[in-house]
């Protein structure tokens, strides 16, 4: 129970942090599209593709290898009862691999971006205003893979209210940034578009040295004990880890994340493009991607904080299960997890599919935000679940099987965005992005339930929470016609009764199966 409760601890913290720092990042990216426009976020939205890239090679896994080693090699110490003295020299082994893998990769990512940045702004991207943003980049790719390192360590010794608190920073010192360099040096410049790019991408390049910083300040001052575990007193004599053994982890997954975003970065390429040949013109085409990609998923996307932050609590668990051979317990896990994500993310599929309008409206005053947000608000289910399973896999070393599956998403999508979006325009890469999610999660859930033996149904997963989602959306309408001067907070009478309604559902069925 001990256990159970630090784990409901720990992503309620990280869940907590990360809705108070989407939320602040969604108000903020409102502020930044009014400020610089759709036609410079389609620009920021291109080098950033770029940069998902950059970061893919310059992490290479590295998180991963970090959750993993941390978590396995201090269960070890755990069972044991390993005295403090073990833990450290444990941990800052696990550490010296990842860091020196972390910087082979980083520093050689950085430098070859920055040589090749006129030939990927001119060329490949098409316009040369890119090129200063991506040599910004670029300079902080080895603070952003040395990060990743840390927080792998954190995660895998449960101890992610330090990751909480670095990525407070983070995005602190990002706004502040960001907001003023937009608000003091974009407004005396020539070109409003590249230099209202090159202002976002910088504040977000210095915020991720400052996050660096705060990371080895707080490794510096660890115990290196998983949190909620007893000083032990036995000696142990630990197995040194060596970048060998973080590549071994790592690499796997690294070469399909490496074909993954390559296909992904160029799918965004191909988008504007697409777009063009579809019969938009260039401004057309950037301001018609910025929406899409700059507003209307981050806002799809906006609430699986929540599950991103459970899901990733969830692989040294596994990880940590699956070393000492616990299956019962590992499968309850994957069981309580799926079962309570598809809870959530329906609620939030319904919330976007009935408010889509207002909300659009509300944030981004833009009627094409809302049409799209409510055109993309049943894949919601289909994406926070499959995040979860993608985690779930991850943790019982499935990564391999993981790669191949995101490999296939990928170069589909490519596919449909040069033969769809010709031709239907924007509703042609709604569809690709329906059929590639769709597809993702069967791939993925049918070799969860092959290598588990997982009993638990999609209908299980969905049925349930969707007549909840009726049942509120019903008693919101019945609380408005009472008291139609609230009909402006439609959403969130909708959003807590959901809320309500589903908390009550699982505490009852969570007491019938103690009762049976």
């Amino acid at each position: 129970m001990g256990r159970v409760k630090s784990f409901l601890m720990s992503a309620a913290l990280l869940a907590g942090v990360n809705i108070f720092l989407r939320c602040i990042a969604l108000s903020f990216n409102a502020y930044v599209s009014a400020k610089i426009g759709s036609e410079s976020m389609g620009l920021f939205t291109l080098v950033m593709s770029v940069y998902g890239l950059s970061v893919t090679f310059a992490t290479s896994g590295v998180n991963l290898a970090a959750v993993r080693l941390t978590a396995e090699r201090t269960a070890f110490l755990v069972d044991s009862c390993a005295e403090s003295a073990a833990y450290k020299r444990t941990v800052r082994s696990v550490m010296i691999a990842c860091s020196l893998y972390s910087l082979m990769f980083g520093m050689t990512t950085g430098i070859l971006l920055w040589f090749a940045s006129p030939f990927v702004g001119g060329y490949l991207l098409g316009d040369i205003r890119t090129v200063l943003s991506l040599r910004v980049l670029a300079l902080s790719l080895p603070a952003i893979s040395l990060t990743s390192a840390l927080s792998g360590c954190f995660t895998g010794l449960r101890k992610v209210y330090k990751n909480a608190l670095s990525s407070l920073i983070e995005q602190s010192a990002k706004i502040i940034l960001i907001s003023g360099a937009l608000c003091v040096g974009v407004p005396i410049l020539t070109d409003r578009v590249e230099y209202a790019c090159l202002a976002v991408v910088g504040g977000g390049a210095v915020s991720e040295g400052l996050s660096l910083i705060v990371n080895v300040v707080m490794y510096a001052f660890d115990s290196k004990r998983p949190a909620g575990c007893a000083k032990g007193k036995n000696k142990y004599r630990i197995t040194a880890t060596h970048v060998r053994d973080t590549a071994a982890v790592s690499l796997p997954v690294a070469l399909g994340a490496y074909a993954r975003q390559g296909l992904s970065t160029a799918e965004h390429l191909m988008i504007p493009w697409s777009l063009k040949k579809s019969g938009l013109s260039d401004s057309s085409a950037l301001s018609v991607y910025g929406v899409l990609h700059g507003m209307v998923f981050p806002m799809i996307l906006f609430p699986s904080a929540v599950v991103s932050s459970a899901a990733g609590l969830l692989i040294p668990e596994l990880a940590e299960l699956h070393a000492l051979g616990k299956k019962r317990e590992e499968q309850s896990v994957m069981r309580t997890s799926l079962g309570c994500c598809a809870m959530f993310s329906v609620g939030c599929a319904a919330l976007f599919l009935f408010f889509g309008d207002e909300l659009g409206t509300a944030l981004y005053r833009s009627k094409d935000a809302g049409r799209m947000i409510r055109l993309c608000a049943p894949l919601v289910p289909v994406m926070y679940t499959d995040m979860v399973v993608d985690c779930v896999l991850k943790g019982i070393g499935e990564q391999l099987a993981s790669m191949r599956i995101n490999i296939i998403d990928s170069f589909l999508s490519l596919v449909f965005v040069v033969i769809l979006v010709p031709r239907w325009g924007i509703k042609g890469y709604i569809v690709s992005v329906y059929v590639c999610e769709i597809l993702n999660f069967f791939l993925s859930f049918s070799r969860l339930r092959r290598v588990t033996g997982i009993d638990i149904g999609i209908p299980q997963l969905i049925i349930r929470p969707c007549f909840l989602c009726l049942f509120a959306l019903c008693v919101s309408k019945l609380v408005l016609i009472l008291f139609p001067t609230q009909s402006g907070r439609a959403p969130l009478i909708f959003s807590l009764l959901y809320l309500i309604f589903s908390g009550i559902f699982t505490h009852s069925s969570l007491k019938r199966k103690k009762v049976c």
